[in-house]
């Protein structure tokens, strides 16, 4: 039987997604970087997320069954760890006080957390409704 995500771990799930989205882009908008510098992370934080939340869907799907390319479940993790690599390579390079460097790098991974934390909590969500239904149905 499949069990729904407590409303705690929901709710955390969606501070961390939250904080860590809107620390990172507090920062970049108050960062004395040029633009092209701010839209470099802020690319590299949108990517993250989509990948994030695309690993957490292959993964899934095959766990359960559900069909998935070996393209896209390698794409997935390959973005996944190069949103990883150009933001280490990005704040090592980066003229930024040591604060500021380790502050990005945990809104992102804050961020890339709460993200695939919402994902999964999204899909135990529809698993438990359709178990319900089912079991109403008498199926």
């Amino acid at each position: 039987m499949k069990q729904k995500p407590s409303m705690a771990f929901i709710a955390a799930s969606w501070v961390a997604l939250l904080i860590g989205i809107l620390g990172y882009i507090v920062g970049l908008w108050n960062a004395q970087m040029q633009l092209n510098e701010k839209g470099y992370y802020f690319t590299i934080l949108m990517y993250g997320l989509f990948a994030g939340v695309s690993v957490q869907k292959c993964v899934r799907d095959r766990l359960e069954g559900i069909p998935v390319t070996d393209i896209y479940y390698g794409i997935s993790w390959f973005s996944t760890l190069l949103c990883l690599v150009l933001l280490a390579v990005g704040l090592w390079n980066a003229t930024l006080l040591p604060s500021e460097k380790g502050f990005y790098a945990f809104a992102f991974l804050l961020s890339i957390f709460g993200a695939i934390a919402v994902q999964k909590n999204t899909r135990d969500n529809q698993a438990a409704k359709a178990e319900s239904h089912n079991i109403n149905k008498g199926e």
